[in-house]
C-alpha cells in the first residue's frame, strides 16, 4: 500500500493537487473562509503530508480540508461512507493478537500510523457529521480513551436515524463495513 519513499512523483503530487483544488470548491460548505490558494501554497512546502494526503486518497477517504487552527489547515476523511480501503480492521495490534482465528490482516491503528495520520476523536467525528451526512451504510472505528481500551474495548460511530451514534465492541472485533476516518493537521 505504501510508497516506502514517502513522497510523491511530481505527476502524483500534481494529480493529488488537482483532486485536492477540485473537491475543495466542490465542497465550500466545509471550509466557507478559507481560500484554497493559502491551503495549496501550504501543502507545496510539506511534501510528508502530501503523501500522507495520498494514502489517505488512494484508500478512500476523500481527504478535504474542514478547518483552521493555530496556523495549520485540518483534513478529515470526507467519503460517504467508511474508507474502502480501510475496512475489515480490529481496532489496534493488541486486538488482533487476541483473536484466536480469522485474524484480519491489519488494524486501525496501524493502518493510520502507516500514512502517518490519527483516528477521528469522538469530538472530531461529531464535528464531521456537521458538515454532512456521513456513515449512512458503515461505522469508523474513533480513538479510543485508554481507560476504555486498557477494559478490551473500542468506539466507533456511524449516522442512523437522523443521529449520530457513538458505540463500544470489542477492540478484537472487525467487520466489513467498519473502517476507520483519519486527520490530519498541515
Amino acid at each position: 500500500m505504501a510508497n516506502k519513499s514517502k513522497k510523491l512523483t511530481t505527476e502524483e503530487k500534481k494529480e493529488l493537487l488537482n483532486t485536492l483544488k477540485t473537491r475543495f470548491n466542490e465542497n465550500i460548505n466545509r471550509h466557507k473562509k478559507i481560500d484554497w490558494t493559502n491551503v495549496q501554497k501550504k501543502l507545496e512546502t510539506k511534501p510528508e503530508k502530501l503523501w500522507s494526503l495520498n494514502e489517505m486518497e488512494k484508500t478512500g477517504g476523500e481527504p478535504d480540508v474542514v478547518g483552521f487552527d493555530n496556523d495549520e489547515y485540518i483534513f478529515y476523511d470526507c467519503s460517504p461512507e467508511s474508507p474502502k480501503g480501510r475496512r475489515s480492521v480490529c481496532y489496534d495490534r493488541e486486538g488482533l493478537e487476541s483473536r484466536k482465528k480469522f485474524k484480519p490482516e491489519n488494524t486501525a491503528i496501524d493502518m493510520a500510523t502507516a500514512m502517518n495520520i490519527e483516528l477521528l476523536t469522538e469530538e472530531q467525528y461529531q464535528r464531521l457529521q456537521q458538515l454532512g451526512k456521513f456513515d449512512t451504510k458503515t461505522s469508523s472505528w474513533i480513538k479510543t480513551p485508554d481507560k476504555i481500551r486498557k477494559l478490551g474495548g473500542a468506539l466507533f460511530g456511524d449516522y442512523r436515524f437522523a443521529t449520530v451514534f457513538i458505540y463500544h465492541n470489542g477492540a478484537q472485533s472487525y467487520y466489513g463495513s467498519r473502517g476507520f476516518r483519519g486527520v490530519l493537521r498541515i
